[in-house]
């Protein structure tokens, strides 16, 4: 075995043991007084902040000894968990740092083969090669980590705090704990007699003054400013003396019929706490004091205005400006909007005066960073709803700033800008529930202007749900008309506004319907005033239309590549689309530039455009009568239609019942007779009542008659052959026109029995059953279409053009050597043929149906001509 032996260390260990050494020293107090020393820095930073001035005197003491008793304790645990490092432990961190542990190796001695000379020159070897891995040893530095120790990071509070306690504390607050002790003023002779700190609002953002600095005589503070003296020494040789603030010291209890005296509460004297309110002199009277004049700047009013006028957006949202400015900061707004009734063309629904509404609140919003003192924001909003929309309004701003001061604005008179309906129905389905959200005896009228827009929808309501929606509403508002609660009229009215977006967005299948209904809005707006955001709103919606438009184009060319007929048509109508565009451009550039004359001829020479294109789609389309599936779906559409034009006479039969109804009623009342009466003269009128309920029976048998024969013919379709037959979409669709058989049945049973509100709803349920069907049947249709163009014969593939034309229109010719045929490359007008080629290329460049390589070709050759 080795025998240690004591060894001097190697001169360069020296240094590198030393700072080991003092490496160990660190971490083993760092350890062992940890929490003392967490302790001590919170205690100075509390100090720094004065918080010792802020309670009683009693209980500063009382934290004092609790500080001073923790204190002792954590030295005392400190002291017993503490190992004083010797140069031992530091030479054994220094070895286990190095591979191999040299320095033990030096300090061993050979046990065995003393005497034998090649075993000591190995031994001697050995420690050579030591010794220089010795010479390389580094100080290893110390494990200060106490995460183990302190798993809270009790350590790091306590050093933000002290650091903050430096960056904004003042450490002339620290000697005045020297001051909290009995006797203690005539122990410090040399530490000021007294101090002061003047502590603006925060909301200022201005920073604390020690007033012991201050040495000007004019001070200017911002009113609210809290200002805190305090005295050392004996009682009575330093006073304050202030005309800055008005006191509020407490009053002690004095018996009955004593006058009572204020008096400072134990603990607190020598400490004033004055808050500035005026302007004034401040002195600390005696040996060594100061004064001050005082001048107190005061907390502006905030203001607010209107800036620029109201604008909307083209979803209906208001935007209206403001600018706000105070001396310190805004932090808060509101604007109250209350109906101006002096402004309001009192006509038609708004003759009644209006029912009780409150004043609408809306909060002004506020930058998210960055000063408040002058801020200029915009308040956007949807009203649409309220019965404000587009009504003369006030508006009136209000500014609060941090003090609580409120002013307000000057009452801004405008109207209420709200979504606007473009369609002429929408527009009166939105007036007439405005009616009734202004005053609910507005509702008779309501009722029976909703009658007669919809007495006749054929062509005028292009949503057949909204239609049926209305159908019922009307119902529901002829029911309750006569006692209308609020909540029935809030339901009204949100029934009211969903059918009004329904006919305004629409639902049409047909993509020139779409195209017609944006274009029959866009003229409407320009006609009304809209404004340029609302503009731009619809000229965007009919580019999509146009485009959906022409996607339907491109897809109907290639279901049936092989008709020539349908595809000279397709390509008129391809060239109409392009020269739609280029009206939609200039239109566009138009209402930009403000010419709204032209633009509302422009608009007309729209509408017949569209017209003529209507013509030329419907003469494609008659062409020829297509696949057994296309066919079975017109036949479809057919008895859909015809469904629709029975639940509308059946409406209509309802009405009238109704109608007839309220008439009897009302004669029974002006003659004063009961139903038990009988007249002179009344057999004969019996008798003519009779003639009627006869005619009444033979509608009803009609009606019944028609359901009955639209319900077989449906399943003469059922039973015949249907696009999708085994496939997943044709079963669905074949499920819901059972559906639609099943709600035919039972329509034409509450047709034979009477009950026309039965029928009706369904009715309904029979044409939203086949809209499902008819929709599962025609994505089974274009799904087998798909599948036969796929399995077609590959003739045509690779040609850019299946009638056989090159890119530039060109027959080609019939021998593969050839480039193309003879005939039409001569004209007798060369610039007739440039402009007509160019023609071309332009219109060939807009089928998207075409290659990606031959559409890139025609862009060249766009680019080059």
């Amino acid at each position: 075995m080795n025998a240690r032996a004591p060894l001097s260390p190697l001169k360069s260990l020296v240094w590198p043991m030393r700072l080991t050494l003092l490496g160990l020293w660190a971490e083993r107090l760092s350890r062992a007084f940890w929490p003392l020393w967490s302790l001590i820095l919170t205690t100075i930073a509390a100090l720094t902040f004065g918080l010792q001035d802020v309670g009683p005197l009693v209980w500063v003491q009382a934290a004092g000894a609790v500080i001073a008793v923790a204190a002792i304790g954590l030295l005392i645990l400190g002291l017993r968990r503490f190992r004083r490092p010797t140069e031992a432990d530091a030479l054994a961190r220094l070895d286990a740092a190095m591979p191999g542990r040299p320095i033990a190796a030096l300090q061993d001695t050979q046990a065995i083969g003393a005497g034998d000379p090649a075993s000591l020159a190995v031994w001697q070897t050995h420690k050579d090669r030591m010794a220089k891995r010795a010479a390389l040893a580094q100080p290893v530095a110390p494990d200060l980590r106490l995460s183990s120790r302190d798993p809270f990071s009790l350590r790091y509070v306590a050093l933000t705090a002290f650091v903050m306690a430096v960056l904004f504390g003042s450490f002339w607050r620290v000697t005045s704990v020297a001051g909290l002790a009995p006797g203690a003023a005539e122990a410090m002779p040399a530490g000021p007699s007294w101090e002061a700190w003047a502590q603006p609002p925060a909301y200022t953002g201005k920073p604390s003054l020690y007033l012991n600095d201050i040495t000007a005589e004019t001070l200017e503070l911002p009113t609210g400013t809290r200002v805190q003296i305090r005295l050392y020494g004996p009682e009575g040789e330093l006073t304050v003396a202030q005309t800055v603030a008005v006191p509020e010291p407490l009053v002690e209890p004095a018996p009955d019929g004593v006058q009572p005296v204020a008096a400072v509460p134990d603990g607190m004297k020598g400490v004033h706490d004055l808050t500035v309110t005026k302007s004034g002199r401040l002195a600390i009277e005696g040996n060594g004091g100061r004064e001050w004049q005082i001048t107190a700047k005061p907390d502006g009013l905030p203001m607010i205005g209107v800036s620029g006028e109201m604008g909307r957006e083209a979803d209906g949202r208001f935007k209206q400006g403001f600018k706000a400015t105070d001396d310190y900061g805004v932090v808060a707004g509101r604007v109250t909007i209350s109906l101006d009734l002096t402004k309001v063309d009192r006509r038609y629904g708004l003759i009644p005066n209006p029912e009780a509404v409150e004043p609408v609140v809306l909060d002004l919003p506020m930058p998210l960073s960055g000063k408040r003192s002058d801020i200029t924001e915009t308040l956007v909003d949807d009203l649409s709803k309220h019965v404000f929309a587009n009504l003369p309004v006030t508006m009136v701003f209000a500014a609060v700033d941090a003090a609580g001061q409120e002013s307000t604005s000057a009452p801004y008179s405008v109207t209420l800008h709200g979504k606007r309906f473009f369609d002429p129905l929408a527009a009166a389905l939105i007036e007439m529930r405005r009616d009734i959200l202004w005053n609910r005896v507005n509702a008779p009228r309501a009722s029976q202007i909703l009658k007669a827009v919809s007495n006749r929808p054929e062509g005028f309501i292009r949503h057949d749900r909204a239609f049926l929606r209305l159908r019922v509403l009307m119902r529901t508002l002829d029911a309750q008309k006569a006692s209308l609660t609020t909540e029935q009229r809030d339901a009204v009215a949100e029934e009211l506004w969903q059918i009004s977006l329904m006919v305004e967005e629409g639902n049409l299948h047909s993509a020139l319907e779409r195209l017609q209904r944006a274009q029959d809005r866009l003229d409407e707006a320009i006609k009304n005033g809209a404004s340029p955001e609302e503009i731009d709103q619809l000229m965007k919606e009919m580019q999509q239309a146009l485009k959906e438009y022409t996607r339907e184009l491109a897809e109907e060319a290639k279901r049936n590549p092989g008709d020539q007929e349908q595809s000279q048509n397709m390509q008129g109508m391809q060239m109409s689309a392009d020269q739609l565009q280029q009206m939609l451009d200039e239109l566009q550039r138009l209402m930009e530039e403000g010419k709204t004359a032209e633009a509302a001829e422009l608009m007309e020479k729209l509408r017949q455009f569209m017209e003529n294109m209507e013509v030329v789609e419907g003469q494609g389309q008659g062409q020829g009568q297509g696949s057994p599936g296309q066919q079975a779906m017109r036949d479809l559409g057919e008895t859909l239609r015809d469904q629709q034009d029975l639940s509308d006479d059946a409406y209509r039969d309802m009405q009238q019942g109704e109608d007839g109804q309220q008439g009897e009623d009302g004669q029974q009342g002006e003659d004063g007779q009961q139903p038990g009466d009988q007249q002179p003269g009344q057999d004969g009128q019996q008798g003519q009542d009779g003639q009627g309920g006869q005619d009444q029976a033979q509608d009803q048998g009609s009606l019944t008659d028609r359901q009955r024969a639209l319900r077989e013919r449906l399943d003469d379709l059922q039973n015949g052959q249907l696009p999708g037959d085994g496939s997943e979409q044709g079963e669905a669709g074949r499920r819901a026109l059972d559906d639609a058989a099943r709600a035919m049945e039972q329509a034409e049973e509450a047709l034979r029995n009477g009950d026309l509100d039965g029928a009706l709803d369904r009715q309904a349920d029979a044409m939203e059953a086949m809209r499902d069907g008819m929709r599962e049947l025609g994505q089974a249709l274009a799904e087998e279409q798909r599948e036969n163009r796929d399995g077609q014969s590959g003739e045509d593939l690779g040609r850019a053009d299946p009638a056989g034309r090159d890119p530039l229109g060109r027959e080609t010719g019939e021998d593969s050597a050839r480039i193309g045929s003879d005939r039409n490359m001569v004209e007798n007008d060369p610039n007739q043929r440039a402009q007509d080629l160019l023609d071309e290329i332009r219109r060939r460049s807009g089928d998207l149906t075409r290659p990606g390589a031959e559409l890139e070709y025609l862009k060249r050759l766009l680019q080059l001509f």
